[in-house]
Order: C-alpha cells, then sequence, then structure tokens
C-alpha cells in the first residue's frame, strides 16, 4: 500500500532539511507519545547506516519494530526504512526548492505486508482509502505548519 502527500513550507531548503533530518528531534517526540527509542548503530553525526529498536503500543498491543536511514542526498531526499514483523515500511521524503524562502516536501509511504494478518489489516486500510488519505494529508500538513512556525520564530528571533 503506498500513500503520498505533498506540502509547500513557507522556509528556506536548507532549514526544511534540516529539521526533517534531526533524528534526536524525532526521537524526543517519539519518547514523548510513550514509545521506547534504542539507538543501535555507531554511526558519528548524521548519515546513512543510522538504526534504531522502537517498541511502541498499537492496536492495544506492544509492537516492535526497526527502523534505519537507508539512503540521503543532501539537500534533496531523505528514506528511512523500518521493519517490524508484521510488515516492512518505507518513507521517502523529497524536497524541492521552489524560491528562496519557499519549498516543497513530498512525502510518500509504502507498506509491504509480511504475514496473512498484515495482508487482511492493509486490505480493509484499502476499503477506506478517501479517510486515510485524508488523515495522512493532514498529519503531515500539520507537521509542515509547525516546521514554517519553527522557522518564522527562528527568524523574530535573529531580528
Amino acid at each position: 500500500m503506498k500513500l503520498s502527500t505533498r506540502e509547500d513550507i513557507e522556509a528556506p531548503l536548507a532549514f526544511v532539511f534540516d529539521t526533517f533530518a534531526d533524528t534526536e528531534g524525532w526521537e524526543r517526540a517519539a519518547m514523548r507519545r510513550g514509545a521506547e527509542v534504542t539507538r543501535t548503530d555507531r554511526v558519528q553525526g548524521f548519515g546513512p547506516g543510522m538504526a534504531w529498536n522502537l517498541g511502541f503500543t498499537f492496536r492495544g498491543k506492544m509492537r516492535r519494530a526497526s527502523v534505519k536511514l537507508a539512503a540521503v542526498d543532501r539537500p534533496n531526499s531523505l528514506t528511512f526504512q523500518g521493519f517490524g514483523s508484521m510488515a516492512d515500511v518505507t518513507v521517502q521524503v523529497d524536497f524541492v526548492e521552489l524560491s528562496a524562502r519557499r519549498t516543497r516536501v513530498t512525502l510518500g509511504t509504502e507498506i509491504k505486508p509480511r504475514t496473512l494478518a498484515a495482508r487482511v489489516f492493509l486490505q480493509s486500510m484499502k476499503l477506506a482509502r478517501g479517510k486515510l488519505d485524508r488523515k495522512y494529508e493532514a498529519r503531515v500538513g500539520a507537521l509542515c505548519n509547525e516546521i514554517e512556525e519553527r522557522y518564522r520564530l527562528s527568524v523574530a528571533k535573529a531580528r
């Protein structure tokens, strides 16, 4: 199953890329929401090969997954891969500079089931595709609005 959306952000390309590439910020955000996050790689700094083990509650059960940063093309794209017992997930984030202060973010997620139960679950998600697409777009839109707000605050502080 594939989901994708794109949003335009009123912020420079470098700021938007750095915000999406702030893995420590994403770790903290996941932990605030109750997930267990453990970094498992030995990569120094930011780059492909970074990896994490995650523990989180989904549909009333504790789930485990591993996530790795598969590819970085600074400042054009980021690719993350997630592996769980039920499914594999790939998240591709592409960035395009529209102007000096405007960036287009295209975010795509592909979910590949590993088990029959996961196939059935994804099939039920496909039946509610319209609602799922709207939720996905709303979440990505909220994230992009938050990035715009961070940029506005950083510009205001600099003045």
